[in-house]
């Protein structure tokens, strides 16, 4: 299957790939969409770092989880819960947090990334997927 297929297929959350926390949240993510809704790209990846490009964003901020859903990229604290909505249930009711000005959500999540790597440490690469998960990463 080509890049263009696989995105256009797939729903793809971009993420810092060194960080501990973001690999929990993919791994969270990966646990809960059984129907493969979802696919995942490290941020320092060639292919994590056309998608940014192509989307407009800078290529080396890599402080904020990325989800590109039907041609719209979304960010920060709108990207994880937007992102919920394609896990099963009850994850798809967080949605509801958007209701919450977008202003205090991502203040929140700012300061959480901010803060990410001390409080959950720093990885020197990239892990590789779980064998049974590889088609999920592109």
């Amino acid at each position: 299957m080509s890049e263009s297929a696989e995105t256009e297929k797939n729903h793809v959350i971009l993420f810092d790939g060194v960080c501990n926390l973001c690999n929990g949240f993919v791994r969270f993510f990966v646990k809960r969409d059984p129907l493969k809704n979802l696919c995942f790209a490290p941020l320092q990846s060639k292919k994590g770092q056309r998608i940014l490009a192509e989307s407009g964003l800078p290529v080396d901020n890599l402080a904020s989880i990325v989800f590109v859903e039907d041609g719209h990229t979304h960010l920060n604290s709108t990207a994880v819960l937007r992102a919920c909505k394609y896990l099963r249930s009850p994850w798809p009711t967080m949605k509801i947090l958007l209701l919450i000005p977008s202003f205090l959500r991502n203040w929140i999540y700012r300061w959480i990334a901010k803060n990410r790597y001390r409080w959950f440490g720093k990885l020197e690469d990239c892990p590789l997927p779980q064998p049974n998960d590889t088609d999920r990463f592109i």
